[in-house]
């Protein structure tokens, strides 16, 4: 997989996948994500809350879809592993499933050999990549992915860094106008819905930073499903997305969760 290649990583701004392995506690991040990660905890000292949850959701859209039949996902903005990833849960439901990881941060890539440790029935496979590249991405996925057959694009806490400008909506529809019927579609995103202010001081905290952030409203989110069926209970914040599927996160009932999730299906 070219994890032994030299890996050049840019310490010099924060990175999402870095500020999110900070924020669950992990050890692969550098003093510039911690920097800017603890600015947001002093707009919302429940910065961390809000990662867990969304891991938790994509954690339950995977059991859902696996428990449904699904047994090909292809997951975009995979960050730095953490247990259980998307793999581990969708191949304990069915141990054949086929799993295709893709990030842009090259630290990734020096963790990808723990990302690929699955089933001996199943496949995991790592691509390093951006999601404004759909086509690499598809070129990349298809040696892994029979495309005849259903497939679950994952795109979990991804494109609310993406922005307009970048065409975010078209990226997804790009990238499901190659996928099959019976395909599905995970999203989950943060919005300034509940928490305006706070929302519009750390987009300003992470532009100045080089970062860009991205919040869509209710009804922006909403579009990324456009011609999708949604599954039950549709649009949601991202813990009250079938709770029933996994483990509550401590102290995601104390206050706002920022943030929708949906699981579509196309047609």
């Amino acid at each position: 997989m070219g994890t032994e290649l030299m890996v050049e990583i840019d310490t010099s701004k924060p990175h999402p996948a870095r500020m999110y392995d900070w924020y669950l506690g992990g050890k692969d991040n550098y003093p510039v994500d911690e920097a800017m990660g603890r600015q947001m905890l002093t707009l919302d000292p429940r910065v961390p809350v809000m990662a867990r949850v969304n891991r938790a959701f994509m954690q339950r859209a995977t059991r859902w879809l696996a428990e449904h039949g699904v047994r090909q996902f292809l997951d975009i903005g995979t960050g730095i592993p953490t247990e259980p990833n998307l793999h581990q849960v969708a191949q304990e439901t069915a141990p054949d499933a086929r799993v295709v990881y893709c990030d842009n941060d090259p630290i990734v890539l020096a963790h990808a050999a723990a990302l690929l440790r699955g089933t001996d029935a199943g496949v995991t496979e790592y691509l390093q990549a951006d999601v404004r590249e759909p086509d690499t991405i598809l070129e990349g996925a298809r040696k892994v992915l029979d495309f005849n057959r259903p497939v679950a694009l994952s795109l979990v806490a991804l494109l609310h860094f993406v922005p307009d400008g970048d065409g975010a909506h078209e990226l997804v529809r790009r990238l499901l106008a190659e996928l099959p019927s019976g395909s599905h579609l995970v999203v989950s995103h943060a919005t300034a819905d509940f928490t305006p202010e706070e929302s519009k001081a750390a987009t300003e905290k992470l532009k100045a930073a080089g970062v860009t952030l991205a919040l869509r409203s209710r009804e922006e989110f909403t579009r990324f499903f456009d011609g999708l069926e949604l599954v039950e209970p549709g649009v949601a914040v991202p813990h009250q997305w079938h709770p029933e599927l996994g483990e509550p996160i401590p102290g995601q009932d104390d206050g706002v969760i920022p943030g929708y999730g949906a699981v579509g299906r196309k047609p």
